[in-house]
Parts: structure tokens; sequence; C-alpha cells
């Protein structure tokens, strides 16, 4: 059994851990809030560059002739972007994520995908990636908590690069989407070649939606000049919303992640203080026996 000494040093020092996490919890809250804002400003954008994109590429004679919609046979190399946080303490946030990643590049490589290749953002996919041996293409890092819209144009412009040379014939991004404090969930999307869906706002039978109704507009420049111009600015929204998405599910996932360990400290506080008071009447209770027996044992 511990003695008193030793457990008044383990309550002290949870005491100190308990301090952390807290402090860490309202942190993370703080700059949650700032992160929501965030993303309710860049929603109603992003939102508008898709419908004049999906307006533009209705006006156009044919898509066939940008190197960003090219469907591409299944095969060659596949590029996964798995946005990670740099920082730990975030519960299974970064786990989820990389879980996630290396799931979708099992089952791609079933249909027909020969090589792998990652290019990853924030610290902790680097080193997980790394340490199970996989290539990496390129790694950023630095901005997960803070992206910025430069941020997102170099990704873009790597993987756009790679992708326009031939070097990856699909590219798909993995990241958790901020839906509420308690709830991130991880999403897969394929960001290169841009799908028809996406460009023209079809349904899978290629129809499309009965609500939508086209209007009347005039292009200058030519609308193929103006979605050509439209697409790159289209992935680079994408990828900085996709940023800022995961930078408030970090968030939010730490200050959950702070929190329980908050409310557990407290309970082993209490744990710890009930022996250390135990062990205490022990001693006392030890101490009375002794000064009782001492009389008798002089007789």
């Amino acid at each position: 059994m511990a003695s008193v000494q030793d457990l008044k040093r383990r309550v002290r020092s949870v005491k100190n851990t308990r301090k952390i996490t807290k402090a860490m919890e309202l942190v993370a809250a703080a700059k949650l809030r700032r992160a929501e804002q965030r993303i309710e400003v860049l929603r109603p954008y992003a939102e508008r560059m898709r419908e004049l994109m999906i307006g533009t590429a209705r006006a156009t004679t044919t898509t066939g002739q940008f190197p960003l919609l090219e469907a591409r046979e299944e095969g060659g190399t596949l590029a996964i972007l798995p946005l990670t946080g740099d920082r730990g303490l975030a519960g299974a946030f970064n786990v989820n994520i990389v879980r996630t990643a290396l799931g979708v590049a099992d089952d791609l490589r079933r249909e027909g995908f020969d090589e792998v290749v990652y290019t990853t953002v924030g610290k902790k996919g680097l080193g997980t990636i790394t340490f199970r041996g996989l290539p990496v293409d390129r790694p950023f890092q630095g901005f997960s908590i803070q992206p910025t819209y430069a941020d997102a144009e170099q990704v873009t412009e790597h993987l756009v690069g790679r992708f326009t040379a031939n070097e990856v014939n699909r590219v798909v991004i993995v990241y958790n989407a901020f839906k509420s404090v308690l709830e991130q969930r991880v999403t897969t999307e394929q960001l290169l070649p841009v799908e028809r869906t996406v460009i023209l706002d079809e349904d899978e039978d290629g129809e499309e939606p009965q609500e939508l109704h086209r209007g009347l507009a005039l292009f200058e420049p030519d609308p193929e000049e103006l979605l050509k111009a439209l697409l790159p600015t289209f992935l680079d929204t994408t990828i900085y919303r996709a940023l800022l998405e995961s930078a408030a599910a970090e968030l939010a996932a730490r200050r959950t992640a702070m929190r329980n360990a908050t409310d557990n400290a407290g309970t082993l506080i209490d744990e710890y203080t009930l022996a250390m008071n135990r062990a205490r009447q022990a001693a006392i209770t030890q101490e009375i026996l002794e000064v009782v027996a001492g009389p008798d044992a002089l007789e």
C-alpha cells in the first residue's frame, strides 16, 4: 500500500495536470469559435463558386478539352491527401484520418491501381505514414490550425502539376468534416479528375435535377476560357474549405479530449484523496494501539 507522502505527491501531480488540461480546453474552445466563423464565411462563397462553374460548364460545347476533367482508365498511380493535425492530444482525430486513408488505398488497389503515394498535410499523418514505410510524395506542415488560402493554393498547385503531367491518375482527399462540437465525420472525396456530376450538377444517371432551371447568360470571355480559369480556383476553394473543416474538427476534438481528461483527473484526485485519508487513519490507529499497548508491555 502506498504511503501518505506518496499519495500526496500523486494528488499534487494530478492537480497540476488538471490545470494544464483545463487551460488547453479553454484555448481550444476560443480558437474553435473563430474557426467556425471562418467556415460560415467561406461556405456561401464556395456555393456561389460552384453555381458559377455549373452554369459555365453547361454553356460550353464540350468538356472533354480540359485536362482536369479527363477521366482516365483505372490503374497507374493513386495520390491520397490525408488532412491531419500538427499536434496530438485530440483524441482519435488523427488516427481516424490515417486509418481511413489506408482503407481507401486498399480499396482502390483492388480496383486496379498499381501504386499509392501520399501527399500529407500535418505532422501527425506524416509521422504515421512514414513509420509504416509508405511512400510520401510531399509533406505540408505548419498550418493545420490556421490554414490560409495561400496554403490551399500551394497544395493544389502541387497536385494539379502531378496530375497534368500524368504522374498520378487520381487524387483523393480524406479529411474530418466539422458537423458540430460533438460530431466530426471522416469524409472522402475525389479531387482529381473533377467528376462530371460535380461540374454539371447531374445525378448518378446523368440527369439534371428537375428543380434547377437553366437561365440565359452571356459570357465574356467564351465559356470554355472561363471554365478553364474557374477549375483551378474551384480546386483551391475545395481544398481550402477542407482545411478549414479539418481545423475546426481538430479543435473540437481537442476540446472534447481535454474536457474528458480534466474530468478524469478530478475523479483520480478523489480516489487518491480517499486512499490518502484511509492511509492516514490507519497510521493514526496504529499509533493509538502502540500507545495503549505500551503500559501493558511494561508490566
